[in-house]
């Protein structure tokens, strides 16, 4: 049994508190819904201030959209994968650098770019010496800078386009409108098919297609420094490091959540019942769009539009493993095309972790349509995208496929700002109902669609959830710190080159 499953076992067998009905506890109590790194950040956090705090968790796993899987027999993450700025700023850094945990830094230079339809290498970003073959022809990565500056010189145009226009266009409208009033800035041939990679990438950055992105709030997030570094060993312990002694019930998909003047009440599948002072919600965006938690009495109007009018997207992982290694030692390998729908990209795990792997990653329209298909299709498919720029590729001995857009107890993979709607609507989705707090990547204005940043909303939940309830009990101390303050010591992150 691996570690993951002794973890599941063990927490099955936690005590329950479902026989709790009294108007007040002898204790101040709360319930956390939703197993993913959110809702165990704040289970966490309530534990470890002496809060009494039971998880209620849809799946028979902890984690959400954290998934690392060992059937390889080493760790692949089928969901989060990165930590978004490798730097001391970044609230998960000291926990993972108390951990050990190595990161791989990935960088966007180091890519190696061909034609889909030619089947033969175009053009590489790469540093250092590039791949050399008598039957492809390259571009410098000088010159694809300069086809991808011309392009996207349109970075400055689209900032007019957007003080220009009151009302919001999407990205890719914002880019058809610089190149309708700038034709000297087409882009003929490779570096049109360059520039249709970038905004692949850049859909798969948003998880969604590029005319359905705000041009006016996609940048709204703040980046942190350090670049992107890649969990070599899978974002699992840490998800199992916050869960460690924690009361949490998996397989218990909630259905129904009341509020009270004495409390909430909170039904899941089979009928049993939970009571507390609070609750605090940290399922996925796409739960909270498909109404299968019913809140009793219903959200205010304003908190139900926030649900609505925040776009959560799609963005998947077809992980392939090969016997040995053949393609080039890249982070990326690029399919570029004529439209971002036909380019796609491949994740080379073998650079990062010494494993003969590659991960195909669909994301938008391309991801939602590959869903339909079975996991073994989709492996095929995968695999003739990548028989068409390497056509002595060999088969892979194994493959995992993720379904983030179809999975019941995600319905997508993350948030992202929609065409014609404000940025804001991330804190009108933070802000509580009473005693009813949310947590969450959807949450987070500054952080969405991180790890990070679901983090970080499950503590901040977690600390206006216990002033709360203190305040109900009179056991307020305004003098006590708040929850996550010198938690952990500072530790340095390990940086891999491998």
């Amino acid at each position: 049994m691996d570690s993951s499953e002794r973890n599941n076992s063990q927490l099955k067998q936690a005590p329950c508190y479902s026989n709790i009905k009294t108007k007040l506890s002898k204790s101040p109590s709360v319930i956390v819904v939703g197993g993913g790194f959110a809702g165990i950040a704040a289970a966490r956090a309530l534990h470890d201030a002496s809060i009494r705090v039971i998880l209620l968790e849809s799946r028979d796993r902890i984690g959400g959209r954290v998934r690392t899987d060992y059937s390889f027999g080493f760790p692949v993450d089928l969901g989060a994968s990165w930590l978004h700025g490798v730097c001391k700023e970044n609230p998960l850094a000291p926990l993972i650098g108390r951990l050990g945990l190595p990161l791989y830094r990935t960088s966007g230079d180091n890519s190696v770019l061909y034609d889909h339809d030619l089947e033969r290498q175009l053009c590489t970003i790469r540093r250092g010496r590039e791949p050399s073959s008598p039957r492809t022809r390259h571009t410098s990565r000088r010159n694809i800078r300069k086809h991808i500056t011309r392009g996207m010189s349109s970075s400055s145009f689209t900032n007019k386009i957007r003080e220009e226009f009151t009302e919001d266009l999407s990205i890719h409208r914002a880019i058809s409108l610089v190149f309708e009033r700038n034709p000297n800035l087409t882009l003929p041939g490779l570096s049109h098919k360059v520039l249709q990679w970038y905004l692949c990438r850049m859909e798969g950055w948003f998880a969604a297609d590029a005319d359905t992105i705000s041009l006016k709030c996609w940048d709204k997030e703040e980046l942190l420094p350090g670049g992107h570094g890649l969990m070599v060993r899978g974002y699992q312990p840490v998800i199992n490091t916050l869960a460690k002694g924690l009361d949490i019930r998996l397989s218990h998909p909630v259905k129904k959540i009341n509020r009270r003047t004495n409390g909430v009440k909170v039904t899941v599948e089979n009928g049993k019942t939970f009571f507390a002072d609070a609750v605090i919600v940290a399922v996925p965006l796409g739960v909270l769009k498909s109404n299968i938690i019913n809140f009793e009495p219903r959200l205010p109007k304003w908190k139900e539009e926030a649900i609505s009018e925040l776009g959560v997207g799609i963005e998947n992982k077809i992980v392939l493993h090969f016997e040995k290694v053949f393609w080039p030692n890249v982070e990326f390998l690029g399919v570029v095309a004529e439209t971002s729908y036909k380019c796609s990209y491949f994740l080379n795990l073998h650079k990062a972790t010494g494993h003969p792997v590659l991960v195909y990653m669909p994301a938008g329209q391309l991801a939602k349509d590959i869903e339909k298909m079975s996991d073994e299709d989709a492996a095929g498919f995968a695999f003739t995208q990548l028989k068409k720029i390497l056509p002595d590729a060999s088969a892979p001995i194994q493959y995992l496929v993720s379904d983030w857009g179809s999975d019941v107890n995600s319905l997508g993979s993350y948030s992202y700002d929609r065409v014609g709607k404000p940025h804001d609507l991330y804190d009108k989705l933070r802000i509580p109902v009473d005693n009813l707090f949310f947590a969450g990547e959807a949450t987070s204005s500054e952080y969405p669609g991180s790890v990070h940043g679901a983090y970080s909303t499950g503590l901040m939940a977690a600390e206006d959830c216990r002033m709360r309830v203190l305040e109900r009990y009179g056991e307020l101390d305004l003098f006590q710190p708040v929850m996550g303050e010198d938690t952990y010591a500072s530790v340095p992150l390990l940086i891999s080159r491998i």
